[in-house]
């Protein structure tokens, strides 16, 4: 299924143009699943109707479709994990 829109979202985070190669709508939100072949990156954007508010995830390829089915989980494990990459102090030799 294609989904066609008025709305761009902003790949300029992707050096190289990026593909799209999912779109869907939930509610208010707008969710694409972009890839840039030349860097293998793949990001799923995520922009409120209402607002225009538009969040960018970068994304393991393995974890494309379950991040573009649950954009929201991945952007709470993403703030979880910075926060825990700020609390390390030093690395434990094992």
């Amino acid at each position: 299924m294609v989904f066609h829109s008025p709305l761009n979202f902003d790949t300029s985070r992707m050096t190289a143009p990026a593909r799209e190669l999912a779109r869907r709508q939930s509610g208010t939100d707008e969710i694409a699943l972009l890839w840039n072949p030349e860097e293998d990156r793949v990001e799923v954007s995520v922009r409120d109707v209402t607002t225009g508010a538009t969040l960018h995830i970068e994304i393991a390829p393995g974890n494309a479709m379950d991040a573009f089915t649950h954009p929201y989980a991945y952007v709470a494990s993403r703030k979880t994990l910075d926060r825990m990459s700020h609390e390390v102090v030093a690395p434990v030799d094992g």
